[in-house]
């Protein structure tokens, strides 16, 4: 039986890239998601933000899908691969609510994380054996030896033992001919040798026993419901990330213009030393990253104007590479005081985007500047796929605008954010676009990180970003990784900092056994390295802390118990038909972990399934100073290293079936996450 289906939607590659239709899409089959997600977690909080970070990757990544397969393949596969990076550890994973489900999972989870994967794709997601194999990028055969190999193993698991003595060069036949796939000839040949030989057949009837009983298991697995919330919260963590990408940056001060007779002296000067063009720009242009572009000849003004509806917008200039193709504009409103910006998710189409440009790439954000001088008049810029070729025409289509409102109620430009309206028309270009080269430089730096192989390994120096390649190797299952914040660089003495709003993501450059990475930070303009410092900012850590706790409902709570060096106390609520576990820490100074990862065992020790958890936090900065989670737009743009501290988790149950309550057994904790600070400044070869 095949259990469940992912169904297709037609998004595609060439669409508007929306948020909306990606969280739409995940909407309407968030159940099989939901489903695959609690094979590798065991918390609703887990589920969440795995659903929040694979539709931020989707979009990011959807240029990347090249229809090789269907779309929602393509989805699997980032779905699992992003698991994959926030899963925890190892240890069991199951469902909150299905007692049946959660035998499913149990059991699932005993076995290697390959062998996992390829039994719930295939036998309770429902995705065919050359799908899975695609998803998993290995091939037909492997996937075939995963499935062996885990049946096998849940049988010894199951009190069959591992007696049994099937001829090994058999073994291999056994998925196909119980899913009745072999072939005629061969399967013929099979069944000749299984009535003569004792040990297959008794190796064969046992191996089906074990794969028909996991069939029937995931049968229950129709009946799993999301939570009704799940995706309304999921859905405003993107709004309020949505929100906090709208805040402005500083409003570069304009340079004062120099006096006539200066400006004479350094004119001749500069047509013999090449000061003339960056001393010209220094006047000329007011947006001031235009400007460094235009210094280094890394650029030329285009100035290209199309009208629609009383609103001009002027394409100034692009800037590009291997990276991204980069364009500065300006929108001017000739009838009111409105300022409009460009969202290149949203009404800005690149027409030959498909002929011209790398579609195994994906474009960049850039927050909205702060432009607040002239009310009708925004100057910004936007990140488009890099060209494919060394030139080329961009044919842009603009037919949508946003319409930035400022609250003027608010002193502090940090805390404002936008309120969009829009502006409708069409706006056509076509954008004369030649690409800058772009500079590796092999770097030999390897080192530990909290005793785990950090090494660092390549410099990408392009005209709009430099780019730093690392990767780590979590041998460690005590102590792992999950990511590392980096301060700056600083390249012959030149100090450049990290790009947030871009920051990490993976690349794939590492080799097996290694995560790997790579960090945008601000561009070097035609730079070569000598000399390289990397300033560290701050690692991610998990930390695998065991521990059980014993439950006696009979005893009076609060009670506390002590981890990781804490005192946590554990109470009971009763609130209408709905039983309450709080767990709470409101100690924060000096304390080792952010969040740990539990679970309540009932007396059978099965895992108890709660009905949804409620979780409250605080946000420190490095100095210990505390910060109002509804306030967070300050602290989030001001400050670059934050912690997130958990201080009160609310699970939820409802009555069982005979109408009673059960109180778990024990608490079952497996480890936490701590953010440490790190000040190291390494010098990196420059091979």
């Amino acid at each position: 039986m095949i259990p469940i289906k992912i169904d297709s939607n037609p998004i595609t590659a060439n669409c508007q890239m929306s948020l909306k239709s990606i969280v739409d899409w995940f909407d309407q089959n968030k159940e099989s998601f939901y489903i695959l997600g609690w094979s590798y977690f065991r918390s609703q909080e887990q589920m969440e933000e795995l659903f929040y970070r694979v539709i931020l990757k989707v979009h990011k990544e959807l240029p990347r899908f090249k229809r090789e397969t269907s779309f929602d393949i393509w989805l699997t596969s980032v779905f699992i691969h992003t698991s994959r990076e926030l899963s925890a550890d190892s240890s069991l994973k199951a469902s909150e609510e299905s007692e049946k489900r959660q035998d499913v999972f149990k059991a699932l989870d005993q076995l290697k994380e390959c062998e996992k994967e390829a039994m719930v794709l295939t036998y309770v997601i429902g995705i065919s054996m050359e799908e899975s194999a695609y998803i998993l990028n290995v091939s037909i055969e492997e996937m075939k030896a995963r499935l062996f190999s885990g049946i096998r193993s849940l049988r010894e698991k199951s009190g069959y033992g591992s007696h049994f003595d099937g001829c090994k060069e058999k073994h291999r036949l056994y998925i196909d001919y119980l899913g009745r796939t072999l072939d005629r000839p061969i399967k013929i040949d099979f069944e000749e040798h299984l009535y003569h030989c004792q040990n297959c057949q008794e190796d064969l009837a046992t191996f089906q026993e074990v794969m028909l009983t996991m069939l029937e298991l995931t049968e229950t697995v129709e009946d799993f419901q999301v939570p009704l919330d799940f995706m309304e919260k999921v859905k405003g963590r993107l709004a309020e990330k949505e929100k906090r990408r709208q805040l402005k940056l500083k409003k570069y001060k304009k340079r004062g213009l120099f006096l006539a007779g200066a400006f004479t002296v350094f004119l001749c000067i500069g047509f013999f030393t090449g000061w003339f063009s960056y001393l010209y720009y220094s006047w000329t242009e007011e947006d001031q990253q235009l400007r460094q572009f235009l210094q280094h000849n890394l650029a030329e003004r285009l100035n290209l104007e199309k009208e629609s509806d009383g609103v001009k917008i002027t394409i100034k200039s692009v800037i590009a590479d291997d990276i991204q193709t980069l364009i500065f504009y300006e929108i001017e409103d000739m009838n009111e005081d409105n300022q409009y910006m460009m969202n290149n998710f949203d009404g800005v189409k690149v027409e030959n985007e498909n002929k011209i440009m790398n579609l195994g790439s994906y474009p960049k954000y850039y927050p909205p500047d702060q432009n607040n001088e002239e009310k009708n008049v925004y100057q910004g810029k936007i990140s488009l796929l890099p060209l494919k070729e060394d030139s080329g025409t961009i044919q842009l289509k603009v037919t949508r605008l946003y319409k930035l409102v400022q609250d003027s109620t608010n002193p502090d430009p940090f805390s404002r954010h936008g309120e969009f309206g829009f502006a409708n028309g069409e706006w056509s270009f076509e954008i004369p676009v030649t690409k800058s080269p772009s500079y590796e430089y092999l770097l030999d730096k390897e080192m530990e990180m909290e005793g785990i192989p950090l090494r660092i390994n390549k410099l990408t120096i392009a005209p709009t970003a430099t780019i730093l390649h690392y990767g780590f190797q979590n041998i460690n299952p005590e102590k792992r990784i999950e990511f590392i914040n980096f301060d700056h660089l600083e390249v012959n003495k030149k100090i450049v900092e990290n790009n947030p709003y871009i920051g990490s993501y993976p690349d794939y450059q590492q080799g097996r056994g290694w995560s790997s990475f790579q960090t945008h930070f601000d561009p070097l303009f035609k730079e070569k390295p000598k000399e390289v410092h990397v300033k560290f900012g701050s690692v991610y850590l998990w930390i695998d802390d065991y521990k059980t706790i014993d439950l006696d409902d009979s005893k009076k709570y609060p009670q506390s118990f002590q981890y990781a060096g804490s005192t946590i106390s554990i109470d009971k609520e009763e609130d209408g038909d709905m039983r309450k576990i709080v767990l709470s820490n409101h100690q924060v100074e000096n304390r080792q972990y952010e969040s740990f990862q539990f679970q309540f065992i009932e007396e059978d020790e099965s895992n108890m399934g709660s009905m949804g958890m409620d979780t409250e936090w605080v946000i420190l900065d490095r100095n210990g100073k505390q910060y109002d989670m509804n306030n967070m737009e300050v602290a989030v743009d001001q400050l670059d290293q934050l912690r997130h501290f958990i201080t009160v988790q609310n699970i939820e149950w409802n009555k069982d079936n005979s109408g009673e309550y059960v109180f778990p057994k024990k608490l079952e904790i497996f480890g936490y996450n701590t953010t440490k600070y790190v000040d190291n400044v390494v010098k990196v070869l420059v091979n």
